[in-house]
């Protein structure tokens, strides 16, 4: 394990520490400040497993985006990252709509033109961030989740 991924696995307030769901005037936080802290949560979980975190909350020019863009070995991963409070409805997999899926598949598109490389390796993966007060978060990665039609989409 390289020194940065030890660093983040034992260090990271994040990761290591029992999740506060409410700011300093113990109001509740909101949908956007618990979105926020689960990409913080997402970013260091995947640098912890060997991903190269190459940008964050990439938005392309015809309204696609990217939550974060990262390598993995030989693939570029383009991470969706879904946060709930735990004893919510579902799996925060499930919330990812096909408006979502268009958004991701126009931000990939984007990204890789940048690169003028559509050749390179890539997939959609998904972060899956579980938070309850008071206790560590569960954290869940789900590789590859678009269809082999998606990729086919983007040319």
């Amino acid at each position: 394990m390289n020194w940065r991924k030890w660093w983040i696995s034992r260090f990271s307030k994040v990761l290591n520490r029992q999740t506060q769901l409410e700011n300093a005037q113990n109001q509740s936080l909101s949908h956007i400040e618990i979105g926020h802290l689960g990409e913080k949560i997402a970013a260091d979980h995947l640098t912890t497993q060997g991903r190269k975190i190459l940008y964050k909350n990439y938005r392309g020019p015809y309204g696609g985006e990217i939550d974060i863009v990262a390598r993995h070995g030989e693939f570029l991963t383009f991470v969706e990252v879904k946060t709930r409070r735990s004893g919510g409805l579902g799996r925060p997999l499930d919330a990812i709509t096909q408006d979502k899926r268009d958004l991701m598949r126009r931000g990939a598109k984007a990204w890789l033109k940048l690169l003028k490389n559509k050749e390179v390796p890539w997939r959609h993966d998904v972060v899956e961030v579980l938070v309850t007060h008071g206790e560590l978060p569960q954290v869940t990665i789900v590789e590859d989740v678009k269809t082999r039609k998606d990729r086919n989409d983007l040319s």
